[in-house]
């Protein structure tokens, strides 16, 4: 079963924001990693093609393939799980989400679609329909 990660993009405006952050890290790293605190106890699922939702300013709308989790050290020296992403991002039929702290797991079956392959209106929707339906509970 595949199993995947919900996580805040901090600081984040738009997903070229979050682009060109990615390309800095691949620049000076040559890998695109995202450092957390906890390591996931479901690892061999999230392994098992799981992805990274990105959450910008409220909207999940972008995800990158997760291509391992290792063991890092954070600045004060404890352990810490650094998330080895695909660079790139796959944009998203997006989706509003409520602040959290940390990542949260996301099933398979909650993911929203990638853009491409969301049917035509649900791509075309503006937010503000998007959120509408979302409140309705009808997307």
């Amino acid at each position: 079963m595949t199993l995947h990660l919900k996580k805040l993009s901090v600081g984040s405006e738009n997903i070229d924001g979050l682009n060109a952050w990615h390309a800095q890290l691949l620049a000076r790293e040559g890998r695109v990693m995202h450092v957390t605190r906890a390591f996931p106890r479901r690892a061999q699922e999230v392994l098992n093609g799981g992805s990274i939702y990105w959450i910008i300013k409220g909207w999940m709308c972008a995800r990158q393939p997760i291509l391992d989790l290792v063991e890092v050290a954070r600045g004060d020296n404890k352990p810490a799980c650094g998330i080895v992403l695909k660079p790139g991002l796959i944009p998203l039929a997006e989706r509003k989400m409520r602040p959290f702290q940390g990542w949260r797991y996301l099933p398979e079956a909650e993911a929203p679609p990638d853009l491409a392959e969301a049917s035509q209106d649900e791509a075309n929707m503006p937010r503000a329909l998007r959120e509408e339906l979302q409140n309705l509970g009808l997307l």
